[in-house]
Formats: structure tokens, C-alpha cells, sequence
């Protein structure tokens, strides 16, 4: 299966700053995590995320907000 070629992440930003959660776009860097899906990243590199097919993207160990689930949309 062909894994999808980008998502938009939903990051939250701290709480009570009120400012808007930041939108980032990840691709897949051609590797697969421990569980056999595939490893998506940022531009930058520093997010590495899997997502499930529910839709929600999973930072690996070592990543900023490596705790938390994530909301993630597959782009066109």
C-alpha cells in the first residue's frame, strides 16, 4: 500500500496564550517505524510523526511533543 503522500499536523500551541495552533506539513522520508508504518517529517526534520488510519499523527520517541496524539488530514 501506498502510503499517502502529505498530511497537515495540527500542532496546539502552550495553554493560555490563546494564540492559533500551527498547521505543518509532513511527508513520508521512505522509513518505517517499529511498528511497520510509515515515518512521516517535517521540512525541518525535527517532527517525525506516524499517523494511524483514524487520522491521528504519533511523534516518535525523542520529538518535541513526543506525549501527545496529534491531529493530522491527509492533503491532496
Amino acid at each position: 500500500m501506498t502510503p499517502t503522500e502529505r498530511y497537515a499536523v495540527t500542532l496546539p500551541t502552550a495553554p493560555g496564550t490563546h494564540a492559533p495552533p500551527q498547521v505543518v506539513i509532513v511527508t513520508p522520508t521512505g522509513t518505517f517505524g517499529p511498528d511497520g508504518r510509515p515515518v512521516y517529517a517535517d521540512e525541518s526534520g525535527t517532527l517525525l510523526v506516524q499517523v494511524t488510519a483514524a487520522g491521528v499523527a504519533e511523534p516518535l520517541a525523542g520529538c518535541p511533543g513526543a506525549h501527545v496524539c496529534l491531529h493530522a488530514v491527509p492533503m491532496p
